[in-house]
């Protein structure tokens, strides 16, 4: 159940400086990026020699459009796909400039090389892919379509390309004529004019309603998806190749011993630093060989001691410091401000440890020689595997080669290298290519975990509900630090803050303002999860402002009209939500709403939710004593959820729509239930019996409504996920009347 708003001419987004394009000597686009905060980067978006091969196969990787001789089209796009739908998504963006037969299309996300490198390298994150490169991608079809109508100008013996026309069909019309030339026929001659061309091309959709973008096109990669051809990670078969599982270290922190020999039915094991590779002819026969293996560890001094319990007690401490805390952010006079509240609320919330719990788990196929490796892995960093690669194998970068499968979910776990090291040591060693799986126990158990989390609030309202000031702490590990020790300048990771900062998500009115931070090392591994640090930042900022609208004796939803009466794009998301709902003040007997803002990634969303709680009473009789005992068991229900998302132009409304989806289904699944525990130094689930997922009896109705304001065009793929946990919080403490400050909401199945 899904509305667009408004569904009639999309209007043109508007472009930030940040992604305005201009042609590149010898390069197909440039851009100048400017980042926010004043940092500026000069980028080559697409440095590519050439826009078009005649005649050249699929699957060229240094270009980015290759129109192949059967006059099909192939596009390498810039990205990682995981689900969200990049890789039909920037062909759309292209095809608004570059009329094509979608049906003759094909795409593969890009494999290592400079020439698809964007202001963060390669790598796929923070919602940023269709942000980064709507405005590159428009010009390349531009600039492909130029080069087409020069080209069949020069055919057809005209003095100019003027009038002519290209088509949907792949082809080039001459209307004067009626005469027509297909792309293929066009791509040699195209492939001939010389580049940057004399003037810059013009773009068709400048100042126009958008024809293809924000239509409800097909995704070219479903097909394959539902019929079992695409291949993702775990798919790849390379010749000669064998087959190898890993066991990882049991504790955080230990490093191999002793290496048993090769169990009998195997090829060998290999000794990996922090783990072992069980390596034999098949995948099922390495899994279970490494299962039982016996291999002897070296256990840092400590590591032992890591535990959640230790992890809790830490952040409670730095959570009552008094001095030589970071400050991210002050706004007016707090002390002054806060002297004239009548209410001052002082409220704590937690968030637990969370695995990426990923469906398909992490492996990587690698083949290394002497002078050269070649990778083929479900990566969302193809550049960072390259790096990882040549320094374990002492080869420059350009020695190689990295192709970039499906993934089956990546949620920022397949940012790591971990397993890609583990790839390149065991391939180095076997001295053919292997594909290295890691079985779902060492998944788990050995995941960049999302970090727990403190917030404390300290509020003060007036008599009116106005927030007088405001003061949050939160103590929370950062993922910088983890990754790059001693990166962080003055201990204050502002990434950590997302979603607490005013300049990062904090709308609502206050007189003043002030944020710290505490850097919290607990010794287990940490990393970047879906959201990052909005996903336990929105938790505690919109509980705390459910709980003030209480104290003021208002509606949740009329305060936040209140507080944001300045702020007239995020009152009105906030509004389409609540209209989408048909919210009341009153809702339907044994039901309750909850509701919660989020601003992060370029878009804002709002959700409205509608809970209830199921009783089910089951009754067993002792088969010896004839005892009858009743067990009556209560289970939260989600029935409803109506998103409102303004992400500036939805490219394909049906992408975000599902990105929508399955935002809930990760927000649902990680606040009812997500919680990772760690003792002894090791991680407590290890596998789905003891993590729960929402699944399809917990599922609730999705509704969606997509604002297309003409904004700056936001980020979707993590935008739904932090908003879940307040609204599910909100919504049962009306439930129930019990408010829970703590996640997991609940524990039970």
């Amino acid at each position: 159940m899904n509305q667009i708003t408004p569904p009639a001419a999309l209007p043109q987004p508007a472009v930030e400086a940040a992604n305005r394009v201009r042609l590149g000597r010898r390069g197909f686009l440039s851009t100048a990026l400017a980042a926010g905060g004043g940092l500026a980067l000069g980028v080559s978006v697409v440095p590519s020699s050439r826009a078009l091969a005649a005649g050249t196969p699929a699957g060229t990787v240094n270009t980015w459009i290759v129109i192949n001789t059967d006059n099909s089209i192939s596009m390498i796009v810039p990205g990682a796909e995981m689900g969200q739908g990049i890789i039909s998504g920037l062909p759309q963006i292209l095809s608004e400039e570059l009329p094509l037969d979608w049906t003759k299309l094909s795409t593969t996300s890009a494999p290592f090389g400079a020439a698809y490198s964007g202001p963060f390298g390669q790598v796929t994150g923070g919602s940023f892919t269709v942000r980064l490169w709507f405005q590159p991608m428009l010009m390349a079809g531009a600039t492909v379509r130029t080069l087409l109508l020069q080209a069949a100008a020069t055919q057809w013996g005209l003095g100019s390309a003027a009038g002519l026309v290209a088509q949907p069909n792949n082809t080039v019309l001459n209307p004067a004529t009626g005469l027509s030339l297909t792309y293929a026929a066009l791509a040699a001659t195209a492939a001939a004019i010389p580049l940057p061309l004399a003037t810059a091309p013009t773009l068709l959709s400048a100042g126009k309603p958008y024809k293809n973008i924000g239509a409800r096109v097909k995704r070219p990669d479903l097909p394959s998806k539902v019929n079992g051809t695409a291949i993702f990670g775990i798919d790849v078969r390379v010749p000669g190749m064998v087959f190898a599982a890993v066991k990882n270290a049991t504790v955080f922190g230990a490093t191999v011993a002793t290496v048993p020999a090769a169990p009998a039915g195997t090829l060998a094991v290999v000794n990996l630093g922090d783990a072992v590779a069980v390596v034999a002819t098949d995948t099922g026969t390495a899994m279970k060989a490494a299962k039982s293996l016996a291999v002897t560890w070296t256990v840092p001094a400590g590591a032992t001691a890591i535990s959640s319990s230790a992890a809790t007690s830490a952040a409670t401490k730095l959570m009552a410091a008094t001095t030589g805390v970071p400050v991210a952010e002050t706004l007016g006079n707090l002390t002054t401000s806060m002297a004239s509240a009548t209410k001052t609320l002082t409220l704590s919330y937690a968030t637990p440890y969370l695995a990426h719990a990923a469906m398909e788990v992490v492996s990587c196929t690698a083949s290394v020689t002497p002078t050269s490796c070649e990778i083929w892995a479900a990566t969302q960093a193809p550049d960072w595997v390259a790096g990882t690669a040549a320094a374990i194998l002492g080869l420059p970068t350009s020695a190689i080669k990295v192709n970039v499968t499906l993934s089956g979910g990546g949620f920022g776990r397949k940012i790591e290298q971990d397993y890609i090291a583990h790839a390149v040591k065991t391939a180095k060693a076997m001295g053919k290519p292997v594909k290295v799986t890691w079985s779902r126990e060492e998944d788990f158990g050995h995941d960049r975990y999302r970090p727990m989390a403190q917030s404390k609030i300290v509020a003060g309202i007036n008599a009116n509900g106005d927030i007088m000031g405001w003061n949050n702490r939160v103590v929370t590990a950062s993922v910088s630090d983890a990754h790059w020790p001693g990166s962080v300048a003055n201990n204050l990771d502002i990434s950590a803050l997302d979603g607490a900062l005013g300049s990062s998500g904090l709308v609502y009115a206050m007189a003043a303002r002030k944020v710290d931070y505490q850097m919290l090392r607990a010794g287990i591994p940490v990393g970047w999860w879906r959201s990052v640090g909005h996903s336990y930042n929105c938790f505690a900022v919109e509980s705390a402002i459910d709980e003030l609208a209480l104290a003021a004796g208002k509606d949740p939803l009329a305060y936040r009209r209140q507080l944001l009466a300045g702020q007239p794009r995020h009152l009105a998301v906030l509004n389409a939500a609540a209209a989408l709902a048909g919210y009341s003040t009153t809702p339907p007997a044994g039901t309750a709403y909850g509701m919660a803002l989020s601003d992060g990634f370029g878009s804002i969303v709002a959700l409205v939710l509608q809970v209830t709680q199921i009783t089910t009473t089951t009754s067993t009789t002792n088969a010896t004593t004839g005892v009858v005992t009743t067990t009556t068991k209560v289970t939260p229900k989600v029935l409803n959820v109506w998103a409102a998302i303004d992400c500036g132009l939805a490219v394909n409304p049906d992408s975000v729509e599902a990105q929508v989806q399955g935002g809930v289904v990760m927000g649902l699944s990680s606040a009812m239930w997500g919680n990772m525990t760690f003792s002894g130094g090791s991680a407590g689930s290890k596998n789905f019996d003891t993590y729960k997922l929402a699944r399809m009896r917990d599922m609730p109705v999705v509704t969606t409504t997509i604002i297309n304001s003409g904004a700056a065009i936001g980020g979707v793929g993590e935008t739904m996920v932090p908003p879940m946990a307040p609204a599910l919080a909100n919504a049962f403490a009306k439930l129930t009347g019990t408010r829970k400050r703590s996640l997991p909401l609940y524990s039970g199945g």
